[in-house]
This record gives C-alpha cells, sequence and structure tokens, in this order.
C-alpha cells in the first residue's frame, strides 16, 4: 500500500483541527469526557465535516452520530456498511485513540470519491459517545445503547463523579423505545491506533484484529473504622487502606502468574484525611484475559485474598461487577476477505475494548483495522503514530470499504 494519498481530503488539516480541543497544557494529553466542552467541540466538528461532504447527519436519542453518504433508498435497505469509532477520550488520554478512526473514515470517503468509487450500498461514518466510560464508567455505553445491550432506564440512572446522572444531560429514548440508527446495518469496519507494540515487532504500518479479549470492571468497596493517625494505634485499627493495597498487589501478582492484565486504576478514600485513618475505600480493577475461563479464574482468585485479608484487617470486601464483556471473535470471512484484499496484512487479537466488539455480540458482522502506534503506550498522553502509517490506514480502509460498499 502506498502511504501517498492523492485526490483526498487534507488528512493533515483535519488532524489539526482537532489536535488543541481538550488537550491539556501541563500534560499534553486529552480530557474529551461525553458532554463536556470539550467534546461537543468535537461533534460539532463531526457535524460540520459531514456536512462539508454533503453528507447526511443522523443523531440518536442517546447521542451517538452517524453520516452517512448516500441517498436513504441505496442499496437494499437491509445492506448498509458502517464505519467510524469515537470521539471521547480516558482522563488524560491520547490523541488516537477514537478520532483517529473517525477522521480516517471520513478521509477514506474522500479517497473513495476520488477514485471515482460509486457505491450501491449505504456507508456511515459513526461517532460512538462514551466509549471509554470515563465519565459515566460504563464503556461502549452509546454503542450498548444503540444495539440495546443496555436498557435507557437502567443507563439514564448511571452517574459521573459529580453526581449528574445521565439522564439529565441526554434526552433518551423513552421507556421501552430504542435507536433504530442501525437499522439495516450489516457491516462494521473499525479503524483504530494499536494499543501495543504488536505491529512494531511485525514492522508492518497495518494489520487486522481477529479478536477481543474478555474483560470487566469490577468495584471493591472496602469498609473499615475511621480513627486517629496518632493515637491509634496499629493494632487497634481496622485499616480498609491496608485491605487495598494487598488486594492491588495481589492483583498484579495473579495477572503476571497467568499472563493475563490486572489494574486497579481509580480509587476514592473517605474521609480523605492526612492524618484520619480511613472508614471506606472504594476501588476499581480493570481484569482482562485470554478467555472467559480464564478471566473468571483471576477475579476470583484476587476476590479471594482481598477476603482473606479483609479477615485479618478487620475490614470487609464487597465486590460488584459493573461491566463484563465476554471474549469476542470478529466475523471471520469479513476478516479474511479484508487481509486478502489489504495484500497479506498481519492479524492479531486485541486486549483493548471497542465499540466494534459491541457491534459483533450484536449479531453485525465487524472487522477491525489498526495502524502502528511506535511507542506502544495508549491512554497516555505518550500514545503516537507517524503520520505515514496513518495515511497506509486511510487507504487500507479505503480499499476495505470498497470491497463492501460497490463490489
Amino acid at each position: 500500500m502506498s502511504s501517498s494519498i492523492a485526490g483526498v481530503a487534507d488528512f493533515e488539516r483535519m488532524w489539526r483541527d482537532l489536535a488543541p480541543v481538550g488537550r491539556s497544557a501541563s500534560s499534553g494529553g486529552y480530557f474529551r469526557q461525553p458532554w463536556h466542552s470539550a467534546e461537543l467541540e468535537l461533534r460539532a466538528w463531526f457535524r460540520e465535516t459531514a456536512t462539508a461532504r454533503g453528507l447526511e447527519v443522523e443523531e440518536d436519542p442517546f447521542g451517538n452520530l452517524v453520516a452517512w453518504w448516500g441517498p436513504e433508498t441505496l442499496g437494499s435497505g437491509t445492506d448498509r456498511v458502517l464505519t467510524g469509532s469515537h470521539l471521547d477520550s480516558v482522563l488524560d488520554g491520547g490523541a488516537y485513540d477514537g478520532p483517529l478512526g473517525v477522521v480516517s473514515s471520513f478521509a477514506a470517503v474522500d479517497l473513495m470519491r476520488s477514485r471515482g468509487v460509486e457505491p450501491t450500498r449505504r456507508l456511515g461514518i459513526a461517532a460512538f459517545v462514551e466509549e471509554e466510560g470515563s465519565r459515566f464508567g460504563r464503556a461502549c455505553l452509546g454503542s450498548r445503547l444503540a444495539v440495546g445491550a443496555t436498557s435507557w432506564s437502567e443507563a439514564r440512572e448511571l452517574a459521573d463523579r459529580d453526581g449528574v446522572r445521565l439522564g439529565d444531560v441526554v434526552e433518551g429514548a423513552g421507556d421501552g423505545a430504542a435507536s433504530t440508527m442501525l437499522d439495516g446495518v450489516a457491516t462494521y469496519v473499525e479503524l483504530h491506533v494499536e494499543q501495543g507494540r504488536g505491529l512494531v515487532d511485525l514492522d508492518a504500518p497495518v494489520g487486522v484484529h481477529s479478536g477481543i479479549w474478555p474483560h470487566g470492571r469490577y468495584r471493591y468497596d472496602i469498609a473499615g473504622r475511621a480513627d486517629h493517625a496518632g493515637t491509634t494505634r496499629m493494632e487497634d485499627r481496622a485499616d480498609p487502606m491496608l485491605t487495598y493495597a494487598m488486594t492491588a498487589l495481589a492483583a498484579n501478582k495473579q495477572a503476571r502468574l497467568s499472563g493475563q492484565r490486572a489494574t486497579f486504576g481509580r480509587i476514592d478514600v473517605r474521609p480523605n484525611g492526612t492524618n484520619a485513618v480511613p472508614s471506606h475505600v472504594t476501588a476499581w480493577l480493570d481484569a482482562r484475559a485470554e478467555s472467559d475461563d480464564a478471566l473468571a479464574a483471576l477475579v476470583a482468585a484476587v476476590e479471594k485474598q482481598a477476603v482473606d485479608r479483609a479477615g485479618r484487617d478487620g475490614t470487609t470486601v464487597e465486590v460488584t461487577p459493573e461491566s463484563v464483556t465476554g471474549e469476542v471473535a470478529f466475523d471471520a470471512a469479513l476478516r479474511d476477505s479484508l487481509v486478502a484484499r489489504l495484500g497479506g496484512v498481519p492479524v492479531l487479537p486485541t486486549q483493548a475494548g471497542h465499540d466494534a466488539g459491541i457491534l459483533q455480540d450484536a449479531g453485525i458482522p465487524t472487522a477491525m483495522l489498526f495502524v502502528r502506534n511506535p511507542s506502544g503506550v495508549s491512554h497516555s498522553p505518550y500514545e503516537s503514530a507517524e503520520t505515514a502509517d496513518c495515511l497506509a490506514g486511510v487507504e487500507a480502509l479505503a480499499d476495505a470499504l470498497t470491497g463492501l460498499v460497490a463490489p
């Protein structure tokens, strides 16, 4: 694949337009949480970019966006093709996770048009909302709502760290109603920056994902007794921070021993005073494994060690799964056809969750392309991608979509 893209809209210009939106001056990372100012600015950019290309923009009741190429009557109505990704970020995240897929989708349509492609099926560019779960705590929330995997009656009660309910910031679909945005979508192809070093090791700019490891988020509520940090003897304490600390170390050890992934990345301490033994610690475990059985074993092992330690510390532990996604295998026929069309690019699994996994689980044949990340770092300001590799990704996406909408 050549990284020279003639006739396509200026990819670098689109990327420059997005670069300052939501960027922290101190860390260089991005804060693009759903329905806050930066993410709203990106949504406006999406609409303007689509309108400038004559694409029809649709928004469902949950805030998901799709820009459609071609009239509604194009094709059979049940053979639509969807591409895209998301625009939100984790807290202090990288520039590429999500937006690269959206920008590349617009650039791919530009490239297809410059090649004279006349689609026989309607093609949509999606921007799913709250993919990261960084505001309302549920990963891939927009796509889950779009396919009906999560009900609005449940989702509207989700609250952010300030206590704001999702139902207070977005209208939703009403009781019993659902999104119709994905009606007729027969195929979904998502492009994403790689969140690891697989392509670096293989010296390849673009690859295809075979599937997604099962993963989940688990809330640990550890209760103890508040006390004075100076006057309370160590042996008289019921300190939930000790239980948490041992649990975090146990998670690391269990994941290392089994070759899986376990991370405590968020913690809330009450009363959060320097000179007080805490009364309560809430911590969130992100666990991922190569199979559903391996994930269940990992989570069970960490919980057992937490409960055992709590018995010694005089504390209690309650574990609540907040979201769990099983193993996802992307559509094999679609994957193989993309690999052949792209000249035999590498095929690798991913340990990261994506909207693509939600759509595949909902019965929509799905594939994922990914672009080399030279640092291998993601969910961080150090996430990166070279322009030449991004352009190779655009060309690969355009080739893949052309085979689907103009066979």
